[in-house]
This record gives structure tokens, sequence and C-alpha cells, in this order.
């Protein structure tokens, strides 16, 4: 179900409005619906139909023009219960008549969803004859249109028009004329004039469902259906109309569809339906539903959902929509004289309800009415029942939401619990990483400070070693300079020996050579007696080589004495020569 305020808006302009609806009948895809208003004397311009379109006018009149497959243009006044059908690729356009009571028009239409004929909501329903002729290039429209360039820009520069607009007035406009050029090229009409297409002689006739007899009535209401036995114009098409009318108090008796899906729209009053889910096989896909519905709102019955309608005691319900089949549905009823269980055994049946023949002959024997019932109070039952499941799905709702607090908050707990966890675990971790580091840092300051004591070490030893090598050195030159004073010392004492030993040797030297002298002269003291002996005997001859003795005597005596003076320093002080 889908309330009227929640309808998707897709035109809005002071001339007009269009809304939509899509709702799923739960078998297939969603069926688009379109809710169209129009302002007296308002014109909706003319689209390409893009699928099968079957509509029925709610209130007001105006005129359909239309065209499909490049016929003559075709044109159908409206009123109120009007039901029409149009063909995918038909081009067509609306208008709202300026009545006395200056009544709004307003069309409920429904899109087919078939294999054959698909609703695409990507291209929409409908596109506009403007966004068909401007979507070509300027030249390629020239061309087409046989048309000068300045016709060609005006209507590429005019500002895009909405797809409701006033109503045509007998001043004509370019733009509606080149539009009618192409609706004429499309549609085969002779005259090219938009306002001949629009008040044109081919009319047809339509189907009024409020003045069709009613399939069935009685005093609690009635119903209709319109079929392609009834509208011709339904033939080929999928879809078919219906309308129900519940006097106060009365119910549509609990029945189901076996060969469409209902989609219905309020069209006066309120009331209650009820569906069932005949299906057990997935509960929470598939379960029984109430729900109110008032004028505007849309709702969805599939086939084979057992349902009922309800008014309440204090007004009528008023609603009509579209099946998703044209032929005869037939409505399976569950009470009344037309109830199906009219047909089964009853012993099968009581089998099936598991009691007694009786029970089923006083449930099925005391309704004589079928279809439309009277159920006084039916509909309020049903909204005190829809509002306590309310209330209780609400209570249910909010128990769930509490218990979802309650085990968010219990998650809540459990995550502050496991986030202080984690912090905690996380500053144990970070201080045992803190530590770490800190141990970390502390064994690279020891083993820095080792390092740094190693290297001090070294250096000390390093120090040391070239203190030790300095002492050494010291040490070497020290010995050197000793062994060099010693070997001065040795060399002078060594030369001192030398001296002493040289000058013992020349003290032996002169000592023997004294003694060598004095040997000379006593030697020569006696040659010299001899000689003497020998002079005083060899007379004047001898006393000559005396003489020639004695000085060469003296010479020597001389160059002894001057050797001896050398040797003892120069000094010649103190000793005696001896001289012959």
């Amino acid at each position: 179900m889908v309330k009227r305020e929640h309808r998707k808006s897709l035109v809005v302009t002071e001339y007009g409005e269009i809304s939509a609806v899509d709702i799923s009948s739960g078998t297939r895809g969603a069926y688009h619906l379109e809710f169209m208003t129009l302002e007296p004397n308002s014109l909706f311009l003319p689209v390409l139909l893009h699928a099968d379109m079957v509509f029925y006018v709610k209130t007001g009149s105006g005129k359909l023009s239309w065209a499909k497959g490049g016929r003559e243009m075709k044109r159908v006044n409206l009123k109120r219960g009007d039901v029409h059908r149009l063909h995918p690729g038909s081009i067509f356009f609306v208008q709202c008549s300026l009545e006395p009571e200056r009544q709004k028009l307003r069309i409920y239409a429904i899109y087919s969803n078939t294999d054959e004929d698909l609703y695409e909501p990507a291209i929409g329903a409908y596109s506009s004859i403007r966004d068909l002729v401007l979507g070509f290039d300027k030249k390629l429209l020239q061309s087409a249109f046989m048309v000068s360039d300045d016709v060609i820009e005006e209507m590429t520069s005019a500002m895009r028009p909405p797809a409701i607009v006033h109503a045509v007035s007998e001043k004509k406009s370019i733009f509606l004329e080149l539009e009618a050029r192409f609706l004429k090229a499309l549609t085969g009409n002779k005259d090219g004039s938009f306002y001949d297409i629009n008040g044109g002689n081919k009319k047809t006739k339509t189907f009024n469902i409020l003045d069709a007899d009613p399939d069935f009535e009685n005093c609690n209401g009635w119903s209709v259906t319109v079929g392609r036995r009834d509208l011709k114009s339904l033939r080929g098409s999928n879809i078919g109309v219906f309308m129900v009318n519940l006097t106060k108090g009365s119910m549509m008796g609990p029945h189901w569809n076996p060969m469409a899906t209902e989609l219905a729209i309020v069209l006066q009053g309120q009331g209650m339906v009820r569906v069932v889910c005949a299906s057990n096989l997935n509960e929470t896909k598939c379960k029984n539903t109430r729900f109110r519905v008032e004028e505007g709102d849309v709702f969805a019955v599939p086939r084979f959902h057992p349902m009922a309608q309800m008014s309440f005691n204090n007004d009528s319900f008023v609603f009509m929509g579209f099946s998703t089949s044209t032929r005869k549905n037939y409505p399976k009823f569950l009470a009344g004289k037309s109830s199906v269980l009219q047909t089964l055994n009853k012993q099968i049946l009581a089998l099936s309800f598991n009691v007694t023949n009786a029970t089923i002959d006083r449930l099925l024997t005391p309704q004589a009415e079928a279809v439309i019932l009277e159920c006084t109070s039916c509909a309020e039952e049903e909204d005190i029942i829809m509002k306590e499941e309310m209330e209780r799905e609400r209570q249910e709702e909010e128990a769930r939401k509490r218990e979802e607090e309650r085990k968010r908050e219990e998650e809540e707990r459990k995550r502050e619990q496991e986030e202080e966890e984690r912090k905690r675990e996380q500053e144990e971790e970070r201080k045992r990483e803190e530590e770490e580091r800190k141990r970390e840092q502390e064994e690279e300051e020891r083993k820095r400070e080792q390092e740094e004591e190693r290297k001090r070490e070294e250096e000390e030893r390093k120090r040391e070693a070239e203190e030790e090598k300095e002492r050494e050195r010291e040490e070497e030159k020290e010995r050197r300079r000793k062994e060099k004073e010693e070997r001065k010392r040795a060399q002078k004492r060594q030369r001192e020996e030398k001296k002493r030993q040289e000058a013992a040797a020349r003290r032996v030297q002169e000592e023997a050579r004294r003694e060598e002298i004095e040997r000379q002269v006593k030697q020569k003291g006696k040659e010299a007696r001899k000689e003497k002996e020998r002079e005083i005997q060899g007379g004047e001859s001898q006393s000559e080589e005396e003489k020639q003795k004695g000085e060469t005597g003296e010479e020597e005596g001389g160059g002894t004495r001057k050797e001896e003076q050398k040797r003892e320093g120069g000094s010649g002080r103190g000793r005696r020569v001896w001289k012959f």
C-alpha cells in the first residue's frame, strides 16, 4: 500500500501536475501508475508512448487526440468515468476543456509490464515530441522539414516548455506549427495545422464505467469489471479495469483472484483491506496483513491471495483499479451463496478443518447473500485490531529497539571494555615497549659507556703505550746518551789509556832511548876514551877526527833533546841535556 502523500512528483506547473507510484504485486516487477491533473483550459503536450497504457478519467472533461502507426489522428471527448487504452508507439496529447464548473481533468493511468510489452523505467513511459525533433542536428532538420535556417534557429534557441502548458490560443506559434508538421509526417494528417488536428472530425467512442451495468449489485453495494469483451480497444492488452462501491457497513466478501493481480486506487471515502497469505513457505516475505486506506491511496493484492475490503459504518467506500488480465477473472469467494466451499464434499471439508460435519453445516448454511455482504462494524473491528497490532508491533518494535539498544549498550560496554582492555593492553604494551626502549637505551647507554670506557681504556692503553714508547724512547735516548757518554768516557778512557799507554810507551821508549843514549854515550865515552887514547897515540890526525866526532855528537845530542821536548809538550824546562 502506498499513501497519497508518498507519490513521486514528475511534473509540476501552474497548469497541472503529474505524479507516479511504482507498486509491486509481489510476483513480478513493479507496476507503474501515473496520476495526471490538468487545470481548466490546459494542454498536456504531445508525447510518444513507450508502453501499453490504460487510463480512467476520475473528474473533469477534455479531449484526447492520438495517432498510431502513421495513421490518421483520432480524437475522443473525455468525461468522468471514461476508460480508454493507447497502444505503444502512439502519439497523443490531452486538453482539459474550459467548463463552467472549471473542474480539473484527473486521469489515472497504468502502463503494462509484461514480457511482450515491458515498461522500462530507464526511458520512462513516454517522451516528448520536442525531444524527438530537436535531438537531430540543425542541418538534418532543415533538410527534413525543408525550412530556412531562421526557423530551425528559432526552434533550437527557444526555451524548453513544460509538459503541461496553457491551452493553444488563436495566435499561432512557429514551434507549434513545426510540431504539427512533425505530427503530420507521423500520422498522415493531410492538413499540417495543429488546430485542425486538435479539432479534427475523426471521432471515436469510448467506454464509461459509470454508465455500465454492474456485474453484481445489492443493497450493500455494486461492482463492475471492464474486459476485452466490453471495450474492444482492450483486446491484445493484459490490463483490465474494475470498480467497487461499498455502502456503509458492508464488505466485499473474502475472495481471491485466480487470474490477475489487483492494483486499486481509492476514489471516495475510506475503508479497511484484509489480505491473507495462504502460503507458509516463507513467513517473512508473505504474511497476513490489514491496512486502512483513504482517498488517493494505492494498494495491490497479488493473485491467489484471499482478501476482503470493508467500509466503515459512517461512510461508503469506492475504489477502482486495474487487473493484470483482460479475461474474465471470476473471483473465487469463500463465503455466501457463491462460496467455493459449497462445491466441496462436507465430509472432506470437515476433515480439512478437523471439525465435525455439523459444524461445517452451521458454517455454510446461514449466509444468504453473495459477493458483497453486510458487515456492520467490521471495518471498525479491523481498525481496532490493526491499531492493536500496530500498538503491539510498536511495543514489540520498541521492545526490539530497547533490546537492540540494550544489546548495543551491552555491545558498547563490551566494546568499551574491549577498548579499555585494548587500551590497557596497549598501555601495557606501550609501557613494555617503553621499558624495552628504556632497557634498550640503558643497554645502548651501557654499551656506549662500555664502548667509551673501552675507547678510554684503549686510549689509555694507547697513551700508556705511547708513554711507554716515549719512556722507552727516552730510556733508549738516555741509554743511548749514556751509552754514548759511556762510549765517550770509554773512548776518553781508551784515549787516556792510550795516551797513558802511549805516554808509558814513550816513557819506555824515552827510557830505552835514554838508556840507548846513555849506552851510546857510555859507548861513545868508551870510544872517545879509546879514541883519545888513539889520538893521543895517533897524533894530530886523531885530534882532527875527534873534533869532527865531537861536532857530530853535538848535533845528535841537540836532535835528541828537541824530540824529547816535543813529546813532553814542547817544554824542555827542568830537563838536563847531556852534550858531548
